[in-house]
């Protein structure tokens, strides 16, 4: 036998390395060095975020519908005496049940008058145009076709709305399926982010992310009760109030409703949009059912924005509509309709996150002064 096999670092087990081709032997240049490299990795954090945004958007939706349900399960756990996920399941049957009696009952009538819609408000806004033409107004024929091609255009894009709602199957089931994991068990993911936050700083966390979750809570249980009002009452007022004063039912209520009630998640942008359709409806069957829908829009919305939301929200988030428009018109542009939808949700928490920290620097302020 030969002599046993000897490797490189049994011969010389304490052979010296030499300096690393990465060390850098100034230490400011090494404290520079870095700083780029933090930098660099905040510049590479923001530029994946802007390219993941769609999927961080569905990741805040889904967040948002579980705040839906854990509301829902909450409100029930006042009367009902029994374990959260019993709670939660039959908040997620009673959507179900919901969405099934509108596509039941609701859908065959709904889609008859949505084939209708595009060519009535088409055909009002050419009216409007050629009345404008005879009071003077320079106003070509090809003025109105590209007027009436960017209404065409401006109602797609509503439909395409509603059709992101419920026909985008695939984002659909992304944040209905991530919305119910998350309000199954929220402290397991909560915990999960905690643990990547500094443990000095995991108290402060859990903090905002409480007040989040409430405010976010109380923000969607009165847009919610809105939507459900507004569209109720739409309907109802353009089916049945008319008759009551001689005009007869506005073409199309039920569509009108529901277009009123979805509208309503959005602020400013989805009434003002809701109102127009409804206008330029009202206005097809004469000018006494457009001026009545123009009562029945400024009936609607002085209702909802001035006694039903501030009485059931009561006014959690303090945003400046000027604040919420600016929000939803960059989001809208940014992210589409997903990120127009979800603007005012998105601003709410950032403005609790910076009241939060606000409040603990204050805090620790006061701590300072009364310690020297």
């Amino acid at each position: 036998m030969g002599a046993p096999r000897v490797s490189k670092t049994d011969e010389a087990p304490d052979a010296p390395m030499g300096v690393s081709p990465t060390h850098i032997g100034s230490p400011k240049l090494r404290y520079e060095a870095a700083r780029a490299v933090i930098w660099a990795a905040v510049i590479g954090l923001a530029v994946l975020a802007v390219y993941i945004s769609q999927s961080l958007l569905v990741i805040f939706g889904a967040m948002v519908f579980a705040s839906m349900i854990d509301g829902g399960a909450r409100l029930l756990g006042r009367w009902l005496r029994i374990g959260r996920g019993w709670r939660v399941a039959i908040v997620i049957v009673a959507m179900v049940a919901f969405l099934a009696w509108l596509g039941y009952f609701a859908g065959s009538q709904i889609s008859q008058q949505a084939a209708q819609f595009p060519a009535i408000v088409g055909e009002q806004l050419g009216r409007l145009l050629a009345l404008l033409r005879e009071q003077g107004f320079a106003i070509s024929q090809d003025d109105v076709q590209n007027v009436v091609g960017s209404l065409v255009s401006g109602v797609g894009t509503v439909t395409r709305a509603i059709g992101g709602i419920f026909g985008g199957l695939a984002t659909l089931l992304l944040i209905l399926i991530i919305g119910i994991y998350i309000a199954i068990d929220p402290n397991l993911y909560e915990r999960g982010v905690a643990w990547m936050v500094p443990e000095n700083q995991r108290s402060a966390f859990y903090d905002t992310i409480e007040h989040m979750s409430f405010t976010l809570r109380r923000l969607l249980a009165g847009r919610l009760f809105g939507m459900f009002a507004e569209g109720l009452f739409t309907w109802a007022l353009l089916a049945y109030g008319g008759q009551l004063i001689g005009i007869g039912p506005v073409p199309m209520a039920a569509l009108l409703g529901l277009l009123t009630g979805l509208l309503a998640f959005i602020p400013n942008i989805g009434a003002l949009i809701s109102g127009v359709l409804m206008v330029l409806v009202g206005f097809s069957g004469g000018t006494d059912m457009g001026l009545y829908t123009i009562f029945v829009y400024l009936l609607v919305q002085n209702f909802d924005g001035y006694i039903l939301v501030p009485m059931i929200a009561k006014k959690t988030v303090d945003l400046a509509p000027a604040l919420v428009l600016g929000a939803q018109l960059i989001s809208g542009v940014v992210f589409g309709i997903l990120g127009l939808a979800l603007a005012d949700p998105m601003l709410a928490m950032i403005k609790v996150a910076l009241e939060r920290r606000a409040e603990r620097l204050d805090n620790d302020n006061r701590l300072n002064e009364a310690s020297a």
